[in-house]
């Protein structure tokens, strides 16, 4: 996949986001601040303006990403959005084309980058539920449909999980029953950005 089409993946992916703002505010007014939606909106908006510019290859694009993210996207979602893509630009220098195995190991080294950063693991009701097995799986070449049914049961069984982690641990076993909704953005971003890698 060339720049262009990568550009065009990240814009998908910008107005999946937008698109969703109400229901990840909904989800995160639960469990949260009731931010998220707005934050990640806010930033997304401001990716894919940059998608307008040129890059002279994949590591400079996906550092503009990261930064946009951590200078435009508010609480604990800019820091740990902003991670991943700056893990997964670094994959990436001098690369100006993406195929199957760069993307698993860009998305892999994105994904470390997250749990460092955010210290959570698999069972925290956090991202991490959903973009680690996902990590695991692209690993694996499962095919598309497989990666994205895979996302979304991930996602759904944050419902059922108690969070460890961010605000929505103070609410102890009150969490439970609620989506986490970084694990949707998650879940969203994958939707809509994983697809043309397979083809």
């Amino acid at each position: 996949m060339d720049k262009e089409k990568i550009k065009d993946r990240i814009v998908n992916l910008s107005n999946t986001i937008i698109e969703n703002e109400e229901y990840l505010t909904d989800l995160d007014r639960a469990i949260g601040d009731g931010d998220h939606g707005y934050n990640m909106a806010k930033g997304f908006r401001k990716v894919k303006d940059a998608m307008n510019e040129d890059y002279k290859d994949l590591k400079t694009l996906f550092n503009k990403i990261a930064m946009t993210l951590i200078s435009n996207v508010g609480g604990a979602s800019g820091p740990l959005y902003g991670t991943f893509f700056m893990k997964f630009a670094q994959s990436l220098d001098g690369e100006i084309s993406l195929n199957k195995d760069l993307f698993a190991k860009a998305f892999s080294d994105g994904v470390d980058g997250v749990i460092m950063r955010g210290k959570a693991q698999i069972g925290d009701k956090t991202m991490v539920d959903v973009l680690l097995p996902v990590s695991e799986a692209l690993k694996n070449e499962l095919d598309f449909d497989e990666i994205l049914k895979l996302a979304e049961e991930k996602m759904e069984a944050t419902k059922d999980i108690k969070a460890r982690k961010g605000r929505a641990a103070y609410l102890g076993e009150r969490s439970i029953g609620h989506i986490d909704p970084g694990a949707y953005s998650s879940f969203l971003c994958i939707k809509s950005a994983i697809g043309e890698i397979d083809g």
